[in-house]
């Protein structure tokens, strides 16, 4: 679990760190002496994580997620949500996660892994006992996301998405956009220096909808009961495990922690796969680990004595070990959206953003010991971190054990407020279970990615190698890879990893060193240039949460993902909806980069010379997992023109103007959904508010007997 298993920990073993609060009455202001305080000049402006949060901003666990979610139910709760703030004063921007992350790609196949055995779980129990699965197996609807999206910009709710990376655009734009506070569940964010972090699946709208609750995160107080100084979370965060350094490279440092008279160490090694320690007893004994080194800036030290027992790819490990501190050290500080950020200049959410001082959230001065740091430090004018200006900063972060001792153990709003913080009620009990992973994992987590995957990678290798293409790891994955000649040294066969494993010399085992192959990449011919308009329009509305985020990935990075659906995968009549739909989207990927007029080209241009057109291939890559299909190895699809007519260029397509246009993009959409007929153009035929649903109805019939799916006449 690694570093995301921290803010499970912080639920379960620090519970005086979390403490309940009421969003309304941080935004009305507290009582101070028994006096009330002039209302606040600004709204409270908070940020939602809404990857983290998408069960509550649906409305909670209702049973109906398990048939694709309820529309209306979704919209009422959402309505009533967006009053409650309006009226309580609370501003909130939602910021999706837009960005393909190809660096967190081991992790995304973790997780459909997961997800697809969790399908699975919830087809059975539906079958055999007929009632709903219980809420710890919620799996939302893959356009849960999109459909709240355009309901909160329905209530005129601010919505943004990220860009490239959506913790660091999350985090800098928390802090630059003037926001007081983060709502969120990720590690990620709880171990990155935020001011004032609440939880995401505390978030609870009364009944009534005049009271909006959470609970607030007090990091210090983690800190204090780690015995921790917060200015080494940066290190303490690398160690745990991440997508840069995951926690298989580090399993042998963190068996060797425990030691050999741990009641667990008989648990390091079973059946020849590779088991992780339980993540409470990893964080406890990381937490120990790094509290006693010496020099926190000498990372050149603190890599050789992690991975002073690592028998392969040492180097290159050190190496992402200099590069998550990196990262962390950009989380906990992030001063400045690098170019890449989403920055909202132009955005009326952000505009005119006033500074936590004008909003007059009451808050009593604390006394500041002498010699003591400021809480939060002034920004930094280097935007880019290098390695060494992290390792000489490292001692210069500030921490939460800066806050006196009478600020410490109370809430927000409680630090100005006479009131007991025992009065306010017991803490909302947090719904955590349902994304609880296993406590100890395997390098191989199914049949598939141990046998079946590595055969099926190996065959698709030598084919496509035949063809002229090459395999290509994505960058900051380099642990993932499994050709032993990016160490420098040989993978040992099955047979002689078995007696490696039982030496009894061997105080860890070589298999522990061993890098493990999450996901194989592969390379595809270069992308079709895009007119410069259409990528600045399609930048824009991808940032403003205004278009679906393939859209952008499709054009930018020739590559999407696409999320476990529940789908019965014992029924062998039906196919899966990612093989359904993949001819929409092949057609979709050759409207986006023009294909018909591409093609039209290369025959007139054959005509002038007398020859075969040469047609150029344009591949897209897609991520996903089915029946049949593993996710670790992407699949190639082509992009495919219309037959029937020629559609316009993407630039005509999407900056025309005129009637004609509207109507060719009626059409377009239409021949995607291969129904292009005039019946469908018609809407004394098909009503406007069917279309959709007609379309969908067509596109799904399947004629026995035919290669595809065809359309009924």
């Amino acid at each position: 679990m690694g570093v995301q298993g921290f803010q499970e920990y912080i639920e379960k073993h620090c519970p005086a760190a979390v403490v309940p609060v009421e969003l309304q009455r941080l935004a009305r202001g507290s009582m101070v002496g028994g006096g009330r305080q002039r209302p606040p000049q600004g709204p409270l402006r908070l940020l939602v994580d809404a990857e983290n949060c998408l069960h509550r901003l649906y409305g909670g666990f209702y049973t109906d997620w398990v048939s694709g979610g309820q529309w209306n139910h979704m919209l009422g709760y959402l309505a009533a949500l967006s009053k409650a703030c309006f009226s309580g004063n609370i501003e909130l921007l939602v910021c999706f996660n837009g960005a393909l992350e190809k660096g967190r790609l081991h992790e995304w196949v973790k997780r459909q892994v997961n997800e697809r055995q969790t399908a699975q779980q919830i087809i059975s129990h539906v079958q055999n006992k007929g009632t709903p699965p219980p809420k710890v197996w919620f799996l939302p609807p893959v356009c849960m996301a999109h459909c709240i999206r355009l309901a909160l910009l329905r209530f005129r709710v601010g919505v943004i998405q990220s860009m490239e990376d959506h913790h660091l655009e999350v985090i800098a734009l928390c802090r630059e956009g003037g926001f007081h506070g983060l709502v969120a569940y990720d590690s990620d964010y709880a171990l990155s220096n935020i001011p004032y972090y609440f939880s995401a699946h505390a978030l609870k709208l009364s009944r009534n909808g005049k009271s909006l609750t959470t609970s607030q995160y007090l990091m210090h107080e983690v800190a204090r009961q780690l015995d921790l100084s917060p200015n080494r979370f940066i290190i303490f965060a690398s160690l745990l495990g991440n997508h840069i350094l995951p926690d298989e490279d580090l399993a042998a440092f963190h068996w060797n922690l425990l030691g050999p008279e741990h009641p667990l160490a008989s648990l390091k090694v079973r059946a020849h796969q590779l088991v992780l320690p339980p993540c409470d007893v990893v964080i406890k004994a990381v937490a120990d680990y790094v509290r006693n080194i010496p020099d926190i800036s000498n990372l050149e030290a603190i890599a050789k004595d992690i991975f002073k027992h690592s028998q392969s790819c040492t180097d290159d490990k050190i190496i992402r070990f200099k590069k998550a501190v990196e990262y962390y050290s950009a989380a906990s500080e992030a001063p400045h959206f690098p170019p890449h950020l989403v920055r909202p200049k132009h955005t009326e959410v952000c505009a005119a953003v006033p500074s936590p001082k004008m909003l007059n959230i009451p808050q009593v001065p604390l006394p500041v010991k002498p010699g003591a740091q400021h809480s939060y430090p002034e920004p930094l004018v280097e935007r880019n971190l290098s390695v060494d200006s992290v390792e000489k900063g490292l001692l210069e972060q500030n921490s939460f054990s800066n806050i006196p001792d009478e600020g410490k153990h109370t809430p927000l709003y409680e630090r100005s407020s006479p009131i007991n913080p025992g009065e306010a009620g017991s803490p909302n009990h947090t719904e955590a279970a349902f994304f609880n992973a296993s406590s100890t994992s395997s390098s191989s987590e199914n049949d598939e990615s141990s046998g079946t995957t590595a055969n099926h990678v190996n065959d698709l290798k030598e084919g496509w190698q035949k063809n002229g293409h090459s395999y290509n790891t994505p960058e900051g994955n380099l642990g993932d890879q499994s050709n032993s000649d990016l160490c420098g040294t040989s993978a040992a066969s099955p047979g002689s990893q078995a007696g490696g494993l039982h030496s009894l010399n061997a105080q860890i085992p070589s298999l522990l060193s061993m890098p493990t192959r999450n996901h194989m990449d592969i390379t595809i011919p270069p992308l079709p240039a895009v007119a410069p308009e259409v990528l600045r329009v399609a930048e824009h509305r991808h940032r403003k949460g205004l278009m679906y985020p393939y859209i952008y990935h499709v054009l930018t990075k020739g590559e999407i993902k696409l999320s476990v659906t529940i789908e019965d995968e014992a029924n062998k009549d039906l196919p899966s909806a990612v093989q359904l739909f993949r001819p929409i989207r092949q057609y979709v990927y050759g409207v986006l980069f023009s294909q018909a007029e591409a093609r039209k080209k290369a025959e007139r241009l054959a005509m002038r010379k007398n020859c075969l057109p040469e047609y150029t291939h344009i591949m897209v890559k897609e991520w996903a997992a089915y029946k049949g299909k593993s996710p670790h190895t992407p699949e190639l699809v082509e992009a495919l023109p219309f037959r029937e007519w020629t559609c316009p260029n993407l630039k005509k397509l999407w900056l025309g103007k005129a009637v004609e246009d509207k109507n060719r993009r009626m059409r377009a959409f239409l021949a995607c959904m291969r129904s292009d007929t005039p019946a469908m153009l018609n809407p004394a035929s098909v009503p406007t508010p069917l279309l959709v649903l007609c379309c969908v109805l067509r596109s799904t019939t399947w004629t026995p007997g035919e290669s595809s799916w065809q359309l009924c006449s």
